[in-house]
């Protein structure tokens, strides 16, 4: 038992558990290695080249994990009109649905402007609302990008606590 105890502190030393039900924890790194979450923002960064933002000039790329292990990017799309400018996250998320995927792990999202990766890039609200109506916020990571060695990595339940999803309905 004491082992046991030894074991948790240790891993809460490591600011990177999550909460499982009955009590268990297991690390981040468990639901997606470090290894995938680098090539999940490699592939981000590929999805930044094609964004269309004329207007703002701020960059977006990301990658979305499907549970299959199944990769979609996507880019902003901005519009003159600016309402029906469309988030990177959203479009790789649509790309997916559209395509019959409906279950995913992780995504990896980076940003900047005049394509330049300076600083994190979380999702806006509307893109946490989207991605909650198909991603358990408690196993899914969303992954935020300075570099493929400087991350951060947060469950979207701590990016969208209380949310609203479609077993509330």
């Amino acid at each position: 038992m004491q082992e046991q105890e030894n074991i948790q502190q240790d891993m809460e030393q490591r600011n990177s558990l999550v909460p499982r039900e009955r009590g268990e924890l297991i690390l981040k790194e468990g639901i997606v290695s470090h290894s995938v979450a680098q090539n999940l923002i490699r592939d981000a960064m590929k999805g930044m080249t094609n964004a269309y933002a004329p207007y703002s000039h701020f960059t977006v790329g990301a990658a979305l994990l499907t549970k299959k292990q199944k990769v979609y990017l996507g880019c902003n799309i901005e519009n003159a009109a600016y309402g029906p400018t469309n988030c990177a996250e959203r479009t790789a998320l649509f790309k997916a649905v559209s395509e019959g995927e409906k279950e995913f792990s992780a995504i990896a999202i980076v940003g900047g402007k005049n394509g330049l990766i300076t600083d994190y890039c979380p999702p806006c609200g509307v893109c946490r609302q989207v991605l909650r109506e198909f991603a358990d916020t408690k196993n899914f990571l969303v992954i935020l990008a300075r570099s493929e060695e400087d991350y951060v990595v947060f469950l979207l339940e701590e990016l969208l606590p209380l949310s609203f999803g479609p077993e509330m309905l």
